[in-house]
């Protein structure tokens, strides 16, 4: 079983900035992708970014130029740095990683979520 634990949301005025964390922890053999998703109310949850193990990265166009995705593989960590927020990023930022576990020899694959945590937006 694998585990993420999402830090660094908030409040922010419009044009600052936040920097969101996920660890992920427990029977980790390898996290292949890390991504970050949000969800604002009445909406779909959509993915704002994604990082490969190998550091290739994708982003959802309304957050391109703005925020950037990066990892640290050693410490399961997937970062998000958001600049120049807008009240429309207002929404919970989910953590999601994918990848095998390996639990007494076996390995399986595993599509883990962090709890999510709050960015609101406004002045």
């Amino acid at each position: 079983q694998v585990q993420l634990v999402e830090s660094g949301g908030g409040l922010v005025q419009p044009g600052g900035s936040l920097r969101l964390s996920c660890a992920a922890s427990g029977s980790i053999f390898s996290i292949s992708t890390m991504g970050w998703y949000r969800q604002a109310p009445g909406k779909q949850r959509e993915l704002v970014a994604q990082i490969t193990r190998g550091g290739s990265t994708n982003y959802a166009d309304s957050v391109k130029g703005r925020f950037t995705i990066s990892r640290d593989n050693a410490k399961n960590t997937v970062y998000l740095q958001m600049n120049s927020l807008k009240p429309e990023d207002t929404a919970v930022y989910y953590c999601n990683a994918r990848g095998i576990s390996q639990a007494v020899g076996v390995t399986t694959p595993f599509i883990s979520w962090g709890q999510g945590t709050q960015v609101t937006v406004s002045s």
